[in-house]
């Protein structure tokens, strides 16, 4: 079973099972696909994390193919602005380097195979959706660069059912197939990356590139419901997510009811204190987050859930937020999961940041420039302070939870800072209501942002809203599938059964498909 914000990345996923690959093949194939068919979401000039469970070797792996800061960004003397739109704005690309290393590591199926349904549908296209339509709607307000519009935007008219082609695109994944990842990584490609930023006023440079190695790393973990659920490790962010799980871990939700007040407020003051705790130790040592998740160190917080204090709280970054230009640049991220017959499981989150990244596209490629320099810090006393050459902190949280030492739920969402929250909200739902996968995503969701400000999905009762703020929070409601709650799919698996399921997210484009074979 395959899960995307794309159906035709679905299918590209579930033919790679079809045709006698594993869930790796699937994912690699599904992550290039997606660089077709969202190429506002995510793509091989991107960054990402993986979590695996390794059927052959009995272990769940996580894989970083973050990148640190380009080691000549400037961070003394740019403003926040230069880190949304523009080649300034852009991490060093590591989501090639990714899906290669996926591939190479424990893949049956060389990279080529997993990137042709790609290039088939770079060269033959594919009708895009309203949600493309949004997605050009927003960067219409936006400082792009003049090789963007040619590409993506139809000359202005626009309309569902139009056919994307991307021929420079197909070209780029072709020599790749043909000469592997090194292409990009100080090969013809890299130089066309490095010379095009440079003549845009860019700061990434050869050696940025070459020095470009994903990182094989133990995950996280922490116990609820029944479930041991990982996440990558700092400074990955996705601890935020265990730690509210781990709050809530004592919370009888039967006698709440589902979508009251007693149930969402305990839910949101969980968010905002796990949030602050992840701000304060967004790059921790991996053995400080695990003292944070003890028993220990989370009983004596647990009194906040229900004491009536104040819900104000920080959930983005250090000082103001990440946003120069607002919330519309944020939720823009793409998360996908597969499992196979074998045992293998693997959740990937990838992403360019905002829609189209830094709105830069690299002359001659048909790529898009991430903007990941918006998620770290310019202040130098937040722990998330952008240094040349660092590594800096970041929200993905692919999950893989199992059960009895077998992988049985896969779960990713975009949504920048409301990843860890929109997932605790669906693993709540899932968990806790016992809704069904699908349902459980469905489910109305809030996004919390800084203050006590609440985006709420509108399908939650009138009378929930009002209580809540009289609680406190300062609910807005929006529609009833918002982007703002994230674009959630996952992949389960039954331990005694084998039967698989899967769901995608309404609030995107997302399909679940099923292999065949």
């Amino acid at each position: 079973m395959v899960a995307a914000a794309h159906p035709l990345a679905a299918a590209a996923g579930a033919a790679m099972l079809d045709s006698g690959g594993n869930a790796f093949d699937a994912v690699v194939a599904s992550a290039a696909a997606l660089n077709v068919t969202e190429p506002f979401m995510s793509g091989l000039l991107g960054l990402g994390m993986a979590t695996c469970w390794v059927a052959s070797e009995g272990r769940m792996r996580t894989l970083d193919f973050q990148t640190p800061v380009p080691r000549r960004f400037p961070t003394d003397g740019i403003g926040k602005a230069a880190t949304v739109d523009g080649p300034l704005a852009g991490g060093v690309p590591g989501s090639l380097a990714g899906w290669a290393t996926l591939s190479r590591t424990y893949g049956s199926k060389s990279l080529a195979e997993t990137l042709a349904p790609a290039i088939t549908l770079a060269r033959d296209g594919f009708p895009i959706s309203p949600f493309y339509l949004d997605m050009l709607e927003v960067c219409g307000k936006r400082n792009m660069s003049e090789g963007w519009a040619p590409i993506f935007a139809f000359g202005g008219a626009a309309r569902v059912g139009m056919v994307l082609r991307q021929p420079e695109l197909a070209a780029t994944l072709e020599a790749i197939a043909a000469e592997g990842p090194g292409i990009l990584y100080g090969g013809s490609l890299g130089r066309k990356v490095v010379d095009g930023l440079a003549a845009l006023g860019g700061c990434i440079g050869m050696d940025d590139l070459e020095a470009v190695e994903p990182l094989w790393e133990a995950p996280l973990v922490a116990d609820y419901r029944g479930l041991s659920v990982h996440v990558p490790p700092p400074p990955a962010e996705s601890f935020q997510f265990l730690t509210t799980l781990r709050l809530l871990a004592d919370t009888d939700f039967s006698a709440l009811p589902h979508l009251g007040e007693e149930h969402l407020d305990r839910v949101f003051r969980a968010i905002r204190i796990a949030a602050e705790l992840r701000i304060r130790r967004n790059k921790s040592e991996p053995d400080s987050v695990r003292t944070l998740l003890s028993e220990e160190s989370l009983a004596p917080l647990r009194a906040r859930l229900t004491d009536g204090s104040p819900v104000w709280g920080r959930t983005e970054q250090y000082g103001d937020g990440p946003l120069a230009t607002g919330p519309s640049l944020k939720e823009h991220t793409t998360s996908f999961s597969a499992m196979d017959t074998d045992g293998n499981a693997v959740c990937v989150t990838q992403s360019l940041g905002s829609p189209f990244g830094s709105g830069t596209v690299i002359p001659g490629t048909g790529l898009c420039l991430n903007n990941f320099m918006n998620w770290g810090d310019l202040n130098p006393a937040s722990p998330n302070h952008l240094k040349p050459g660092d590594r800096y902190a970041m929200c993905l949280a692919p999950s893989v939870s199992t059960a009895g030492g077998k992988p049985v739920l896969c779960l990713g969402t975009p949504g920048s800072y409301g990843i860890p929250q929109t997932q605790t909200q669906a693993m709540v739902h899932y968990l806790n209501y016992g809704l069904d996968l699908q349902a459980a995503i469905d489910a109305p969701r809030g996004r919390l942002w800084d203050g006590a400000r609440v985006a709420l999905e509108n399908r939650v009762p009138t009378g929930t809203v009002e209580a809540l703020r009289t609680r406190g929070h300062a609910v807005e409601v929006v529609g009833p599938v918002s982007w703002s709650a994230g674009g959630m799919q996952a992949v389960s698996r039954d331990p005694q059964t084998g039967a698989f399921a899967g769901a995608a997210d309404a609030r995107r484009d997302g399909a679940a498909v099923a292999a065949t074979r």
